[in-house]
């Protein structure tokens, strides 16, 4: 019983963790679904020069759309 609620109390974290897109490495961008290795390396060099305000600021990045951001917008932080 002990286990199960460990297990469970694991898994609520990981679900409300999110990824902050300003202090995140590139394998931490790429656990996001539908961001690759080529796509984290445009958000790290982008933040380089512009530091994202919101998490809507992602779109700016070549290659995120309003479709991939609306996937993944739950599991991001600034």
């Amino acid at each position: 019983m002990k286990f199960l609620a460990m297990v469970s109390a694991l898994m609520l974290s990981v679900t409300l963790w999110a990824v902050n897109i300003n202090t995140a490495s590139i394998e931490e961008l790429s656990t996001l679904p539908g961001i690759g290795q080529s796509t984290a390396e445009k958000i790290v060099k982008h933040r380089k020069d512009h530091k994202f305000k919101t998490t809507a600021d992602l779109m700016e990045v070549k290659g995120i759309g309003s479709k991939k951001f609306e996937k993944i917008k739950s599991k991001l932080s600034v």
